[in-house]
């Protein structure tokens, strides 16, 4: 049997868009790659991944929280990312420090890393800006925090490995 392109969907969870912004990114580049690509709010996906050969899971932190939304659709869907290759980022600080150096999951993140064996894990900068939503937010931009700290080169790197990843999960299969 040919080689077919790895299904793949990424699911996020964001609050302010910047972390949808990176996930959209992220399918861009790999269906670049070859692959095809849903990209969703986890919100919006139900429990049964089975039509995905791969998924990347990601959510923005929020005072060393991973988004509801990135949790929730871990914990609906267990059964079925413990299955097939999973990646999982983060987005959210507010430094120039994510693309030099590697950031450990918080602890929720790591939680569900080890339940359903992911293969990866990266953080990326997060964006806050004069339009974030949420009291805290606004608060950090207005002390002179805020900013755009994502680097979508380390971003691009990252899928270019998933690609390869997925790809020869595929092939494996077949």
């Amino acid at each position: 049997m040919a080689d077919r392109e790895p299904r793949v969907l990424i699911a996020y969870g964001t609050k302010n868009g910047s972390t949808a912004e990176i996930a959209r990114h992220l399918g861009e580049v790999l269906a670049k790659e070859g692959c095809a690509m849903t990209v969703c709010p986890a919100d919006e996906v139900g429990v049964d991944v089975s039509a995905y050969d791969a998924v990347v899971l990601g959510g923005a932190l929020y005072a060393g929280r991973w988004h509801r939304d990135a949790r929730r659709f871990a914990r609906r869907a267990r059964r079925d990312l413990a299955t097939r290759p999973v990646w999982l980022f983060s987005s959210g600080p507010l430094d120039a420090s994510a693309p030099d150096r590697e950031i450990a999951p918080v602890r929720g993140v790591r939680r569900v890393a080890d339940r359903i064996d992911a293969r990866g894990h990266v953080t990326f900068g997060g964006r806050l800006d004069e339009h974030a939503r949420g009291f805290t937010a606004r608060m950090i931009v207005r002390s002179g925090r805020g900013g755009d700290y994502r680097s979508f080169e380390q971003v691009t790197a990252w899928a270019e490995g998933i690609a390869r990843d997925a790809r020869s999960a595929v092939s494996e299969r077949t």
